[in-house]
């Protein structure tokens, strides 16, 4: 199937590129190297207390990542997520959706769901044309239907540490697993996309083009199932774009935990259905943290501390 360099779609390019206030709110939140963290929130997830509070707790608790709460964007979705980014004084932009409702929760693998996950990549194609370096770590929730069964696109992140630490110095894209294999270069690895570091140049500006256009080829499958089937394309090692998908034994989940409290910098909450479920076993994982971070250097370092997640993940 021919996906290659032809001529995108021009609706690629979009207002996120000459939006003054993105320029503005990136380049506050931009590290000296010009990277920065983003997330994005709708309506359903901003109460106080809830899942977004949940995941700045993370960072509040975790080593080394308080710091990075100044590097992090919150891409809003509706009015309601905006306010409360805005009240909690961090760098928020609310991305134009052209009158489409974003506060709900979408089921997956509906219109509404698809047109949501191919919105976010096109905009995250734009970070990169427009010079910056970004972690997506991804915070919104989505609910499936009885018959679905790629359920490992519900993911949502705490941070424990720094994760810069344990990226590779020579990839482009770098991706999560629902199952890590060893190897980080295979390509037989399971992506998970709530969590990638990409840097911006000209192989991830195009990939990203090229990741976007092919929703054409599988216009019923989402980003993360397109990248799959897109990622042993040939044009891809043509470009020589430098894929590699991060250990689980420091970027865990549900699917595949981190063992090594010692280790771990982030953790995905997937494999687990249902919101309530969900919000249960994070607080959960944040209580288990918590033990980890009363104990001194030396019972860290004996301990044999292990996640009490996840829990009545299917009920």
């Amino acid at each position: 199937m021919n996906l290659g360099y032809q001529v995108f779609d021009s609706g690629f390019m979009h207002q996120a590129d000459h939006d003054p206030k993105l320029k503005s709110v990136l380049k506050s939140a931009s590290m000296n190297n010009k990277t920065v963290i983003i997330t994005t929130l709708n309506g359903a997830w901003a109460e106080p207390g809830y899942i977004f509070d949940l995941f700045l707790e993370s960072f509040q608790l975790g080593i080394q990542t308080q710091k990075l709460l100044n590097h992090l964007v919150v891409i809003t979705l509706d009015q309601k997520a905006h306010a409360r980014c805005l009240a909690l004084n961090k760098h928020c932009y609310q991305l134009e959706t052209k009158g489409d409702n974003f506060t709900s929760e979408a089921f997956f693998m509906t219109p509404k769901y698809l047109h949501m996950m191919w919105r976010r990549t096109e905009f995250l194609g734009s970070v990169l044309e427009m010079g910056y370096n970004f972690v997506f770590t991804k915070l919104n929730s989505f609910t499936y239907g009885i018959f679905f069964f790629s359920f490992f696109q519900d993911t949502d992140i705490m941070w424990f540490r720094n994760p810069f630490k344990q990226f590779h110095k020579d990839a482009d894209f770098q991706i999560a697993c629902d199952s890590f294999n060893g190897k980080s270069y295979d390509l037989n690895n399971r992506a998970n996309g709530g969590f990638k570091y990409v840097k911006s140049n000209k192989r991830t500006i195009w990939f990203y083009k090229f990741w976007f256009n092919s929703r054409n080829a599988y216009p019923k499958s989402h980003d993360q199932d397109v990248f799959d089937k897109i990622k042993k394309h040939p044009f891809i090692s043509n470009m020589k774009l430098k894929i590699r998908f991060l250990s689980t034994s420091y970027f865990g989940g549900f699917c595949q935990p981190s063992k090594d409290l010692n280790k771990v910098s982030t953790m995905h909450a997937n494999c687990c259905v249902g919101l309530n479920n969900k919000v249960n076993n994070l607080i959960m994982l944040l209580k288990d943290w918590k033990k980890y971070m009363a104990l001194s250097e030396n019972e860290k370092k004996q301990s044999h501390l292990s996640w009490s997640v996840p829990q009545n993940c299917w009920d």
